[in-house]
């Protein structure tokens, strides 16, 4: 079965690649054509989030620079040691969504220092899976095609990234604690 599953895993990519161009083909679309201009769609909106993800990049920045992050960090250390979390992986639950970047970089480090097999290194891929990258949607995809009120979108986003970060910590440590 093992063998199977990775043989599959090794061939979905190139099968997708090409069934799907044939089945348009089969179906007249001009696949060529619609390839272009999808192409040129995507860098359209590339061109257009730029200046939204300058802005972000930047306020993530301050954030960072002007002790903001360092004081959200004391505020929730005794919430964490409360619940019986390592604390380690706080930074990582706070920057997760402000940056994928960052998170995964913090991600990197604590599996490194800890080891990926180690309740921490768990914890942390756990996490960087069951979260999402809230301000950069928002950011980003909400500004490139002119969303300007999305106050309950991010209500909901970071709702979705705390549960998330608590999902993740309670099976974490109810399978390996």
């Amino acid at each position: 079965m093992a063998l199977f599953i990775t043989e599959l895993s090794k061939w979905t990519v190139p099968l997708l690649l090409l069934i799907i161009p044939l089945v348009g083909y089969l179906r007249g679309v001009k696949v060529y054509e619609a390839f272009v201009e999808g192409a040129e769609q995507g860098f359209t909106t590339a061109i257009k989030i730029i200046p939204f993800l300058v802005g972000m990049l930047v306020a993530i920045s301050v954030f960072r620079a002007s002790g903001a992050m360092d004081i959200v960090l004391a505020a929730f250390l005794p919430l964490m040691k409360l619940i019986g979390a390592p604390t380690e992986v706080l930074p990582l639950a706070i920057m997760r969504p402000l940056s994928g970047g960052a998170a995964l970089g913090l991600t990197a480090e604590l599996i490194q220092v800890y080891g990926p097999d180690s309740l921490i290194g768990r914890l942390a891929s756990t996490i960087q899976g069951s979260t999402d990258t809230t301000f950069f949607v928002l950011t980003v995809y909400f500004g490139s095609v002119g969303i300007r009120r999305y106050r309950h979108a991010l209500t909901v986003g970071l709702l979705g990234d705390l549960t998330g970060f608590l999902a993740s910590i309670y099976i974490v440590m109810l399978v390996f604690g």
